[in-house]
Parts: structure tokens; sequence; C-alpha cells
């Protein structure tokens, strides 16, 4: 349950302060062109599709996987199809399900060097902000770390990796473009860019992670100027997800493109960081 609480203490929402809110049935809906929702209601797990096979962003939690898989077959698409699964970072609200989803598809597991550690033992490490909090998740095998920038290619599919640590060592979000009715639209899966960590951890200088302020500065300046229409965060409701699906049946699949979603997403990563700092200083 801790690990429940503190999310909910940064989303500042009541709402999320069960798992039944974030494992809570979400029916699956196209965002753009081959890209399609099919995470529950509050943990974003995104499908990229192709006739070479698919692309599986994030695997929610422990209680996600058989929704998500249920979700893919109702699109129509083989969750066995999956040929990568790809983590912002492993935490067990994101990574808790990847373990069951890559036994069903047999898919490689990609994220940095330091989520691949974390996954390889379902154990959080002692340098992220947030150790001592979090539930542990199963083991996920047949992982493979990426460089900031490596193209994961699939057929057609095209999906970079773009390393945004500071809300854990090893965070990476991922871009790729997508088009419907002959227009291009660059889509965005942001990590976290929430300073968040236990009590004893200080983003203005910790020994476990000393990097962490300047890490999450520098990612939150990244997200903010990447190519961005359409942004999926990995909690959906922290970059507006709902707000712009509500429009979807006035506008079509247009309704989620926003160029200002991901500087908007980064301001508010700004402002979590120095509202945490301002704590920390107010300690001593």
């Amino acid at each position: 349950m801790k690990a429940l609480l503190t999310l909910a203490t940064l989303l500042g929402s009541a709402a999320w302060a069960d798992q039944a809110a974030w494992d809570a049935p979400q029916a699956p809906f196209a965002l753009y062109g081959n890209t399609y929702y099919v995470g529950p209601r509050g943990l974003s797990a995104v499908l990229i599709t192709s006739p070479a096979g698919h692309i599986l962003i994030d695997g929610g939690s422990p209680r996600s996987p058989q929704q998500i898989a249920r979700r893919i077959r109702q699109l129509g698409f083989r969750p066995e199809d999956i040929r990568y699964i790809l983590n912002s970072h492993p935490h067990f609200d994101h990574a808790g399900g990847i373990a069951w989803l890559q036994r069903l598809s047999g898919a490689t597991v990609l994220s940095s060097a330091w989520g691949v550690a974390v996954l390889r033992h379902g154990r959080p490490l002692p340098d992220d902000p947030q150790y001592g909090g979090l539930a542990d998740f199963a083991a996920v095998r047949n992982t493979r770390a990426v460089a900031d920038g490596e193209v994961i290619r699939l057929g057609p599919l095209a999906v970079t990796a773009h390393f945004t640590p500071g809300h854990t060592p090893g965070g990476v979000s991922w871009t790729w473009q997508a088009t419907e009715h002959g227009r291009t639209a660059s889509l965005v899966y942001a990590d976290s860019l929430s300073a968040y960590g236990g009590k004893r951890f200080r983003y203005s200088g910790d020994r476990a992670y000393p990097e962490a302020k300047a890490d999450v500065e520098r990612s939150i300046a990244r997200i903010a100027a990447l190519p961005c229409d359409i942004l999926i965060a990995a909690h959906p409701e922290a970059g507006g997800l709902w707000a712009r699906q509500a429009r979807q049946p006035e506008r079509g699949n247009a309704a989620f493109i926003d160029p200002h979603a991901c500087r908007r997403y980064a301001e508010q990563g700004r402002a979590r960081l120095a509202e945490r700092l301002a704590e920390e200083a107010a300690q001593h």
C-alpha cells in the first residue's frame, strides 16, 4: 500500500490511492494510425502494430496483463504477435505485468541498462528514489539494454529510445510516427518526470543517487523539446489523455493531437521538482 499512497500524493488525486483505480477496466481505442491504447484506466500501455509483428510499451501492474491481452484481442490483434515490449521505468505499476506478457508472446523486453538490471530480478535497486516503498514484481526473461537514441526497428516500425532519468535512474521515453488520412503525427510515450522519493531521499543531494536533480532537469528539457503531436504519459491522466479522448467522438483521432502537450507535461515536472526541493529545504 505504501507505493500506492505515494503515487496518490504525487498526482494529487484520491482516486489514485487504491490499485483498483489504476487497474480499472478501460476499453481499448485507436490513438492514431497503427497505434492503440490497450492499458487499464490508470496505467498506460500502448500497442504499435505492423504486418511484421507488434510493439507494446509497458505492461502495467501485476493485475494488468490479462486485461491488456484481452484488449489487444478485442482490437483484432494477437498478443502472441508482440515482438518487443518496451519499458518506461521498472516500477511494479509499469513493469509488474511484463513477465506474464513476455511469456505469452516470447517478445524481447527492452529498457535502459539500469532498467534491465531491475527487470531481471524484479526488485528495486538502492539508488531508486522510492527505494524501500516499492513492491517487488515478477522477474522478466529475455531482456536487452538499449542505448540512448537507439532506434528499434520491426518491419516498417521505428521507435526511438530517449533516456529520461530522474524519477528513476534508468527511465526511458519512446517516440515514433504514425500516419492517418495522409497526415503523419509524432507520438511520444513519456516516462514519469516527477521528482518523487521516499522520506529519506533528497533530490537536493543524496548519496545513493547524487545526479537525481540534474537528471530530472535534463529529462524535463528533453521532453519539452521533442517533436510531439500526441502525448501518452505513463500515467494517462498526468498527460491529459482522458480530456482529449472525450473529444474523440466529435473529432476522430485528431482529438489526440496537441502540439503543446509535451511542454505542459514538462512544466508539471518542473513544478513538482521545485515543490520537492522546497519540501527538503523546509526539513532543515
